[in-house]
């Protein structure tokens, strides 16, 4: 019996196959390398993610998202109560519903953002750890999930604006509505750079999650939320001005209700704290994400 068993020659079809591969992951260059164009050619898993985290926060709850529209109304109606009845807090003349559901509306955009963006590799550490994907895909579809909930969020503030409007004569809205946009978008990405810092330092340091949030407490009563700028003394101003929080709080105010300050100077600075801490923790972020599963 002839058991011999040849390979088969170099011109067979199975020796001249080429391997293909869908994907080439090579080592990340720079710091301040973004990768959007990655991000960009993953846009449907950034879409499922905004998708699982918005369907997440409220699967298993009794109201569902009934809660994006109740969790800013009741506290609306709890600073009301106490800040405006109690403490009776200066509202520039304007209704203190609608003053307060102003800042409350804009400012938990930027609380939620930052506390999910902050936990970033400690809430994912078992995806990272098994399948690649740019990194800079989970921060953001935090943001863009948040900005679903800020849209419904603001919708109820606009109701309420317009009844307002149409009632009394006490809001007069201007041009500098437009500024929306830049608005939120400036709040998007401060909330994104900061929490890109908090998410790569509480890796190592757990504790810092704790710290997070209580200094989002205290950065809400260091901001225009329950309170307009005129109302605090001159020579402390300067301090709350110097918060990149505070243009883009007024600046909405100033806009949609037509009272409070307005400063082109204020938000152009605030626009350049936004960016440095932006780049400052996209530096960071990139430079975790290296090395970030051995101490997660």
């Amino acid at each position: 019996m002839n058991t011999d068993i040849s390979t088969p020659p170099a011109s067979s079809p199975a020796a001249e196959e080429p391997a293909y591969w869908t994907e080439i992951i090579e080592p990340q260059e720079g710091l301040f390398q973004l990768g959007l164009a990655a991000v960009w050619r993953y846009r449907d898993l950034v879409l499922l993610f905004v998708r699982r985290d918005f369907v997440a926060s409220y699967k298993q709850t009794i109201l569902g998202p009934i809660w994006i529209v109740a969790q800013p109304l009741l506290t609306t109606l709890m600073y009301l109560v106490i800040f405006g009845n109690i403490a009776r807090l200066s509202t520039d003349g304007l209704p203190a519903l609608l003053f307060y559901l102003s800042g409350v509306t804009i400012w938990n955009y930027f609380a939620q953002t930052l506390t999910a963006t902050a936990s970033v590799f400690r809430d994912n550490a078992a995806i990272f750890g098994k399948v690649y994907f740019p990194r800079l895909a989970m921060p953001l579809s935090i943001v863009l999930s948040n900005l679903i909930r800020f849209a419904v969020q603001f919708a109820l503030f606009l109701a309420v604006w317009a009844y307002y409007w149409v009632n009394t004569s006490t809001v007069h809205p201007n041009a500098y509505l437009l500024l929306l946009p830049v608005l939120v978008g400036l709040m998007g990405l401060l909330s994104l750079g900061i929490g890109m810092v908090f998410s790569a330092l509480t890796t190592k340091y757990r504790d810092l999650a704790v710290l997070l949030g209580f200094g989002i407490q205290l950065a809400m009563y260091a901001s225009p939320v329950i309170y307009p700028v005129s109302s605090v003394p001159a020579h402390y101003r300067w301090l709350l001005q110097a918060n990149p929080i505070t243009p883009i709080i007024e600046t909405l105010r100033y806009g949609f209700l037509g009272s409070g300050t307005f400063s082109w100077h204020g938000l152009a600075l605030s626009a350049l704290l936004t960016v440095v801490i932006l780049l400052l923790g996209i530096v960071i972020f990139n430079r975790t994400q290296r090395s970030f599963t051995d101490t997660v």
